[in-house]
């Protein structure tokens, strides 16, 4: 079973902000897989749904908890070393340009909040992260992000309407990914994808 988080903050008016953006992406992956709309999980304050792929089955989780709480959603099923080899983060990353996206393991939180909280609860950092960039680029590749005061209102501030297409479109391809490591695991995802 695979344990697969959307990080974000509930609530509608988080619903399209910079920070949501994996549970934007993830909203996604729901559609295709054609599975039931999470419901509300009282144990891991957390909407759920389950699925399958070739014969490998899946747990989605939205903490429904704001963002530095993340971990109490996933402490409660991420029991063990074994199971976090499981466990699939995906997060928006200020590191990354919008429109591209890192599959990564086993790395340190650097200073993400929901990362943070997760890797403290379940006392591992060995875990599957898709980072989903949300940064600005210049047109020859460049990093642009806020730094300071202006990080925080850049995360929680919303997609202008002209970036939501270009996250849409990386969204098809992280569901791929996301595909490719529940059904033939992380290692081939990655070298797929992280190019």
């Amino acid at each position: 079973m695979y344990y697969v988080v959307g990080l974000g903050n509930p609530g509608g008016e988080y619903e399209l902000s910079r920070h949501n953006a994996g549970r934007i992406v993830l909203a996604d992956f729901i559609k295709k897989q054609k599975i039931a709309e999470p419901e509300f999980n009282k144990k891991l304050k957390a909407l759920v749904s389950e699925g399958k792929i070739t014969k490998e089955k899946f747990q989605i989780i939205f903490p429904e908890t704001f963002m530095n709480k993340s971990g109490l959603s996933v402490k409660p099923v991420i029991t063990s070393k074994k199971k976090a080899a499981n466990l699939i983060v995906v997060h928006d990353d200020v590191d990354l340009p919008l429109g591209k996206f890192k599959i990564s393991v086993g790395k340190g939180s650097a200073g993400h909040k929901g990362v943070e909280s997760i890797i403290k609860n379940i006392k591992t950092k060995d875990f599957i992260r898709i980072r989903v960039g949300i940064s600005f680029a210049t047109p020859k590749g460049k990093l642009k992000k806020p730094n300071g005061e202006k990080m925080l209102d850049f995360i929680i501030g919303n997609f202008k309407p002209k970036e939501l297409p270009v996250l849409k479109k990386i969204s098809k391809k992280i569901t791929s990914a996301l595909e490719e490591i529940i059904s033939d695991g992380v290692n081939k995802a990655m070298s797929n994808y992280n190019k």
